[in-house]
C-alpha cells in the first residue's frame, strides 16, 4: 500500500512537469540544429551522430525547443569519449554567451589523461575527482547529472563521483543553482572530444 501511494504521488508529480517526465533528446545525431556555438563556431562539428568537439576555444549552448532551453530540476544523459589528453565540460544552469568561458551555472568535469588534476565526474572547483579519472581515452562512458533542488549528483557509468548541496552562501555569485541551459565546452586546439546520445528529463519541483 505504502509503494502504491508512492508511486500515485510520483505520477502526479510527473503530470505537472514542464515535459511530463518524459527524457527528451537535445541532438538529432545529423545537425547542430537546436544548439548555437559561441567563439570559433568551427569547434563543433557532426560526424556519424556524434558532436566532436575539436578546435579553439568554444562553448555550445542548446537553444531549442525541450523545455524552452531552460531547466531547473532535471537529469541529464549523455555518451562521452575523450582522446589523449583531451579536456572539456558540461555546463548546466548556464547562458549563452558569445566569448570567454561561461560566468553563469556549474561545469561538470570532462577529462581523463588532460594535465588538469581535475578529472571526469568532478563539479570543477567545488567538488571535484582529483587525478584518478573514473574514465578512459577512447571508450565511450555514460555521463549523467541530476539537479534537485540544491542537490547536484553526477555518475559515470553508474558510479556516483559527486554527491553536492549547495550552502546558503555559493562558491560564487555566477555559481549558483537557479536555472537555464545546458552548455559542451570546446577547451583548447589540442582537445577531441565526442557526445552522443545527449539526453534531458526535466523534473517537477518536488520530483523525489
Amino acid at each position: 500500500m505504502l509503494m502504491l501511494s508512492f508511486s500515485s504521488l510520483l505520477l502526479a508529480g510527473c503530470r505537472t512537469a514542464p515535459e511530463g517526465c518524459q527524457w527528451h533528446s537535445l541532438f538529432d545525431g545529423e545537425t547542430l540544429d537546436g544548439w548555437k556555438a559561441s567563439e570559433n563556431k568551427e569547434t563543433f562539428t557532426v560526424r556519424d551522430g556524434m558532436i566532436v568537439v575539436h578546435g579553439p576555444r568554444s562553448h555550445l549552448f542548446y537553444v531549442g525547443p525541450v523545455n524552452d532551453a531552460n531547466f531547473t530540476n532535471f537529469e541529464f544523459k549523455a555518451d562521452v569519449m575523450t582522446h589523449l589528453g583531451s579536456n572539456s565540460g558540461i555546463y548546466f544552469h548556464t547562458e549563452y554567451q558569445e566569448t570567454g568561458w561561461p560566468a553563469k551555472g556549474y561545469e561538470c568535469q570532462v577529462n581523463t589523461t588532460h594535465t588538469d588534476r581535475k578529472k571526469t565526474g568532478g563539479l570543477y572547483g567545488v567538488q571535484d575527482v582529483i587525478d584518478n579519472a573514473p574514465s578512459k581515452d577512447g571508450e565511450w562512458f555514460e555521463y549523467y547529472i541530476r539537479v534537485e533542488g540544491k542537490h547536484i549528483i553526477i555518475r559515470i557509468d553508474g558510479q556516483t563521483t559527486v554527491a553536492w548541496t549547495e550552502p546558503e552562501e555559493p562558491p560564487s555569485a555566477g555559481r549558483r543553482i537557479s536555472s537555464g541551459t545546458i552548455g559542451l565546452q570546446g577547451h583548447d586546439p589540442k582537445s577531441i572530444v565526442y557526445f552522443k546520445n545527449i539526453m534531458v528529463r526535466p523534473l517537477p519541483e518536488h520530483a523525489w
